[in-house]
Protein backbone atom coordinates (compact mmCIF):
# COMPACT_ATOMS: atom_id res chain seq x y z
CA UNK A 1 0.00 0.00 0.00
CA UNK A 2 1.04 3.34 -0.72
CA UNK A 3 1.36 6.26 1.61
CA UNK A 4 0.23 9.51 0.47
CA UNK A 5 2.19 12.41 1.78
CA UNK A 6 1.91 16.06 1.80
CA UNK A 7 3.28 17.70 -1.42
CA UNK A 8 5.20 20.09 0.77
CA UNK A 9 4.07 24.51 1.80
CA UNK A 10 5.84 25.50 -1.41
CA UNK A 11 3.54 23.27 -3.83
CA UNK A 12 0.77 23.03 -1.99
CA UNK A 13 -2.38 24.43 -3.35
CA UNK A 14 -3.55 28.28 -2.93
CA UNK A 15 -0.13 29.44 -2.75
CA UNK A 16 0.24 27.70 0.21
CA UNK A 17 -2.88 28.97 1.98
CA UNK A 18 -3.82 25.92 3.13
CA UNK A 19 -4.25 23.91 7.01
CA UNK A 20 -1.74 21.77 6.03
CA UNK A 21 0.58 24.63 4.84
CA UNK A 22 -0.29 26.85 8.10
CA UNK A 23 0.82 24.15 10.34
CA UNK A 24 4.12 24.20 8.62
CA UNK A 25 3.99 28.39 8.75
CA UNK A 26 3.54 28.11 12.58
CA UNK A 27 6.23 25.10 12.87
CA UNK A 28 8.53 28.14 11.40
CA UNK A 29 7.45 30.61 14.02
CA UNK A 30 8.14 28.48 17.13
CA UNK A 31 11.41 27.11 15.52
CA UNK A 32 10.13 23.79 15.59
CA UNK A 33 11.09 22.49 11.83
CA UNK A 34 13.75 25.15 10.02
CA UNK A 35 12.70 27.92 7.48
CA UNK A 36 13.99 25.55 4.63
CA UNK A 37 11.91 22.44 5.42
CA UNK A 38 8.51 22.64 3.62
CA UNK A 39 7.58 19.61 4.98
CA UNK A 40 7.50 17.74 1.52
CA UNK A 41 7.30 14.44 1.62
CA UNK A 42 5.97 14.06 5.04
CA UNK A 43 3.42 11.73 5.96
CA UNK A 44 -0.02 12.47 8.09
CA UNK A 45 1.68 11.68 11.29
CA UNK A 46 4.79 14.03 10.82
CA UNK A 47 1.94 16.63 10.29
CA UNK A 48 0.37 15.36 13.27
CA UNK A 49 3.14 15.82 15.15
CA UNK A 50 4.34 19.11 14.34
CA UNK A 51 0.53 20.45 14.79
CA UNK A 52 0.24 19.13 18.16
CA UNK A 53 3.88 21.01 18.73
CA UNK A 54 2.79 24.27 16.87
CA UNK A 55 -1.21 23.91 18.91
CA UNK A 56 0.56 23.49 22.62
CA UNK A 57 2.67 26.69 21.65
CA UNK A 58 -0.45 28.71 20.40
CA UNK A 59 -2.07 27.83 23.78
CA UNK A 60 0.36 29.82 25.68
CA UNK A 61 -0.79 32.90 24.10
CA UNK A 62 -4.52 32.24 23.53
CA UNK A 63 -4.17 31.31 20.18
CA UNK A 64 -3.76 34.87 19.18
CA UNK A 65 -0.91 36.65 17.32
CA UNK A 66 -1.37 39.53 19.40
CA UNK A 67 -0.30 38.01 22.61
CA UNK A 68 3.14 36.56 21.05
CA UNK A 69 6.21 38.47 22.50
CA UNK A 70 7.37 41.11 19.95
CA UNK A 71 10.38 38.73 18.82
CA UNK A 72 8.03 36.17 17.86
CA UNK A 73 5.12 38.54 16.83
CA UNK A 74 7.66 39.89 14.10
CA UNK A 75 8.97 36.55 13.20
CA UNK A 76 5.01 35.28 12.48
CA UNK A 77 4.71 38.55 10.57
CA UNK A 78 7.07 38.62 8.57
CA UNK A 79 6.12 34.27 7.96
CA UNK A 80 3.15 35.45 6.61
CA UNK A 81 3.85 38.77 4.96
CA UNK A 82 5.61 36.50 2.60
CA UNK A 83 3.26 33.57 2.13
CA UNK A 84 0.54 36.28 1.33
CA UNK A 85 2.37 38.16 -1.33
CA UNK A 86 4.07 34.38 -2.55
CA UNK A 87 0.07 33.25 -2.78
CA UNK A 88 -0.82 36.32 -4.42
CA UNK A 89 1.38 36.17 -6.84
CA UNK A 90 0.48 32.36 -7.36
CA UNK A 91 -2.93 33.71 -8.43
CA UNK A 92 -4.77 33.19 -4.59
CA UNK A 93 -7.24 35.31 -3.93
CA UNK A 94 -8.69 36.12 -0.31
CA UNK A 95 -11.98 36.78 -0.99
CA UNK A 96 -14.56 33.65 0.41
CA UNK A 97 -16.54 32.38 -2.58
CA UNK A 98 -20.19 31.52 -2.31
CA UNK A 99 -19.65 27.80 -1.13
CA UNK A 100 -16.61 29.12 1.63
Amino acid sequence: MTQITYAGLHNDENGGMTNLAQIVKDGWVFGFIPDSEDCAGWTAGQIQNLYEKTHEEWEKYGHLPSHLPPDLLARYMSIHEAAIKHAKEQGWDAELGDDD
